[in-house]
């Protein structure tokens, strides 16, 4: 019997130390590792708009109304989930990264960043998550792909399988049409935002 005491003691003070020594690691590591993701996060806003010198929170940004925008313009199926403003070097607003997830893919959600220059013109989309079939939908986190909806100023996007012309005319990719539907629907989802909430003609 004292023996189990012994042992339960012994346990219980091996788990209390553990558990102090796991907080303080937390408290010494949890500073560095935030900084590293901002880090990243920044550079992934950079590259989606690179004429942005720095990047703020959309101090305005509702989730609800986010939402409430994209069912208004027929896009249920995706999800605002971040906006940041672009700062220039003089503190003027260069534009916005709009991050959103799409709930059209083929093999889950898509999550996707896109930048939109003050004026409205989409500066460019980066993958932040994509687990589409490979050789297929995953094309379309190659950059022949990302770069048709780069420096285009258009009210939307359209996806075509016949090669149509236009800046506002996305090229399919072969055998991964709900990919490139996904995809397309998201850019188009931050361009409504944009326009309804940050700029565009709806705010002029």
């Amino acid at each position: 019997m004292n023996k189990i005491i012994k042992n339960t003691l012994i346990l219980t003070a091996i788990t209390v130390v553990s558990g102090l020594f796991l907080g303080v690691v937390y408290d010494i590591t949890k500073e560095p590792i935030a900084i590293a993701q901002e880090n990243t996060k920044q550079e992934a806003f950079k590259s989606v708009l690179p004429d942005a010198a720095s990047f703020d929170d959309y101090e305005d940004f509702a989730a609800d109304r986010a939402a409430e925008i994209l069912e208004e313009n027929g896009y249920e199926a995706d999800e605002i989930t971040e906006v940041a403003v672009g700062k220039d070097e003089s503190g003027g607003t260069a534009g916005y990264v709009i991050n959103v997830t799409s709930h059209e893919g083929y093999a889950g959600d898509i999550q996707i960043s896109v930048g939109i220059a003050a004026d409205g013109t989409v500066k460019g989309i980066e993958m932040l998550s994509i687990s589409e079939t490979a050789g297929l939908g995953m094309k379309a986190d190659e950059e022949d792909f990302k770069d048709q909806f780069k420096d285009k100023n258009v009210e939307r996007f359209y996806y075509t399988k016949t090669k149509e012309s236009g800046d506002n005319m996305i090229d399919a990719i072969s055998g991964a049409t709900i990919t490139t539907n996904a995809v397309t629907n998201a850019v188009d989802s931050a361009l409504v935002y944009f326009q309804n909430e940050l700029g565009g003609e709806a705010n002029e």
